[in-house]
C-alpha cells in the first residue's frame, strides 16, 4: 500500500507531499467533471475506495471465488480464510470481545432491522416503549415504528436544541417502568453532531434498558471500543469506510444474539433441518442465512487495513481541520447559513442558501466539479426541527483538501451570482 510507507517515515515532513501521496491512493479522484477536477464532497453518503481495495476485489474475483463453507475443495477454503479473516480483523477494529459477536450483513439498514425482528419482536410488548432521538436517520426509525405498530408500542423522542444537540436532560426523563429499548445514531448523517452516547448508554444501563447504536457515520471518522461504550448493539457500513457497497456489521453481545430469533431463514444459519424441527447454527451464522456477499466481506476487511495503518487519530486530525477551515469559509459568505453548527461534531457541514433551493445548489454545483448532497439525507424530523425542507451538505474525508473547500465556496458563491440576475 502506498500510503503506509508515507503516512509512518518519520522523514515525510511536508503535509503537502503527505496528502498528494494519500490521494494517489484513490484513483477515482484524478476524474474530471464538466471539464473540471472532481471535489468529491459527499463522503457521508459514501466514501471512496483506495486502490488496495479495489486490487482485493479484483483478486478475489479472479483467483479465490468460490462459496464458503462446508466445501472442501481448493477455492472454497481459500474464500472461507479470507471471508473469516476479515470478520477477525473487523472484532479488534471495534474492540469485539468475541469473534461470534460479529455479524455480517447487508449494511447498517439491515443490521438495525435485524436487531428490531430478533429482538424487538421477542421482547417488546403492547405498552412498552421505545426511545429515540430526534437526531435518527429514517433506517433508524422506521423498523422501531413498523415495531410500535404491531406490538402496540409507543415511541419517545429526545429534542434537540437549535445547536443540533440533544438534550440529556430530556432523555433521562423519558425512562420509565415501560422503558424496553433505546436505540440512537452515535453521529448525525444530517448535522455531523457528536452525540454523547457513553453516557445515554450508562442511563439507559441504569434502568436495564439495551440500547443499539447506529455507527454508519462515526465508524469511519473515530475509533470506536464497543466495550469501552458497553453499548448492547452497534451497527455500520463498509461504503462509507473506503469499502465497498452491500456490506456491513452488526454486533451485539453474545447472550442477546443467542437470546434471539433469527432474522432470516434458510441454508448455514442451521445446525439440523428436519420438517419435525429445525435447530440453529452458532454464532454468528445464526444471522447469515444463505450465500453471504463474500466478495464484499473480504474488501471490507481490506478497507479496515487500509485504515488502520492509516490510523484513525490521523484521520481525525485531518478531517477536523477540514471542518474547521470550512466552518469558517461557508460563514463569511453572506446569505449561507450552516444547520446545526456546534463544536461537537464530524466533518460535514450542512447548509442553506437564502432564496435558493438546496437542489438547485446541488445541481450548479455539479456544473463545477463540485458533489455535495442535497435533500432532507433520510432526516426529515431533523429538517421539520429547523423548518426548513432540506440543505445542502458537504461531507469531507481524509483525503479532501483546503482547496477542494475554496472550490466548494466558490461554487456556492457563483450559484448566488446566478440567482441575483
Amino acid at each position: 500500500m502506498k500510503i503506509v510507507d508515507t503516512l509512518l517515515t518519520p522523514a515525510m515532513q511536508h503535509p503537502g507531499a503527505e496528502l498528494a501521496q494519500l490521494r494517489a491512493d484513490f484513483p477515482i479522484l484524478a476524474t474530471k467533471v464538466a471539464g473540471k477536477p472532481l471535489v468529491y464532497l459527499d463522503n457521508a453518503a459514501s466514501s471512496q475506495m483506495p486502490q488496495s481495495v479495489i486490487d482485493c476485489l479484483v483478486r478475489y474475483q479472479t483467483t479465490q471465488h468460490a462459496n464458503i463453507h462446508r466445501a472442501v475443495h481448493h477455492l472454497s477454503e481459500i474464500a472461507t480464510q479470507e471471508y473469516e479473516a476479515a470478520r477477525h480483523k473487523l472484532q479488534h477494529f471495534i474492540g469485539a470481545r468475541e469473534v461470534r459477536e460479529v455479524i455480517f450483513t447487508s449494511g447498517t439498514t439491515e443490521s438495525i432491522n435485524l436487531v428490531m425482528h430478533g429482538y424487538g419482536r421477542k421482547f417488546i410488548n403492547q405498552g412498552d416503549e421505545i426511545i429515540l432521538t430526534t437526531l435518527e436517520h429514517h433506517s433508524n426509525i422506521v423498523p422501531w415504528q413498523m415495531l410500535a405498530e404491531e406490538k402496540g408500542a409507543h415511541i419517545r423522542v429526545v429534542p434537540i436544541n437549535d445547536a443540533g444537540e440533544l438534550l440529556l436532560d430530556e432523555y433521562q426523563k423519558l425512562f420509565n417502568a415501560n422503558t424496553r429499548f433505546v436505540a440512537l445514531s452515535h453521529v448525525s448523517n444530517a448535522l455531523g453532531t457528536i452525540n454523547p452516547v457513553k453516557e445515554m448508554i450508562a442511563i439507559a444501563h441504569e434502568h436495564g434498558v439495551p440500547v443499539l447504536i447506529d455507527g454508519a457515520q462515526a465508524a469511519p471518522h473515530m475509533q470506536v471500543d464497543v466495550q469501552t461504550l458497553d453499548c448492547d448493539f452497534y451497527a455500520f457500513s463498509a461504503h462509507k469506510m473506503c469499502g465497498p457497497t452491500g456490506i456491513g456489521v452488526l454486533y451485539g453481545k453474545a447472550h442477546l444474539l443467542e437470546s434471539m430469533h433469527p432474522f432470516k431463514g434458510g441454508g448455514d444459519m442451521i445446525a439440523s433441518v428436519s420438517f419435525e424441527k429445525t435447530t440453529y447454527n452458532e454464532l454468528p451464522y445464526k444471522f447469515e442465512a444463505g450465500t453471504p456477499p463474500i466478495m464484499a466481506a473480504i474488501g471490507f476487511g481490506a478497507a479496515i487495513d487500509y485504515l488502520s495503518e492509516v490510523g484513525l487519530n490521523k484521520i481525525a486530525a485531518f478531517e477536523h481541520e477540514l471542518l474547521v477551515y470550512a466552518t469558517e469559509a461557508i460563514n463569511s459568505i453572506p446569505g449561507v447559513r450552516i444547520v446545526g453548527d456546534n463544536p461537537k461534531k464530524v466533518a460535514v457541514v450542512s447548509f442553506t442558501i437564502d432564496g435558493i433551493h438546496p437542489h438547485d445548489v446541488g445541481t450548479l454545483l455539479n456544473e463545477e466539479g463540485v458533489a455535495v448532497r442535497t435533500g432532507h439525507h433520510c432526516a426529515q424530523p431533523i429538517m421539520q426541527r429547523f423548518n426548513i425542507p432540506a440543505t445542502s451538505r458537504a461531507s469531507f474525508a481524509f483525503y479532501n483538501t483546503k482547496k477542494e473547500i475554496d472550490a466548494l465556496a466558490a461554487g456556492i458563491r457563483s450559484v448566488q451570482k446566478v440567482f441575483a440576475l
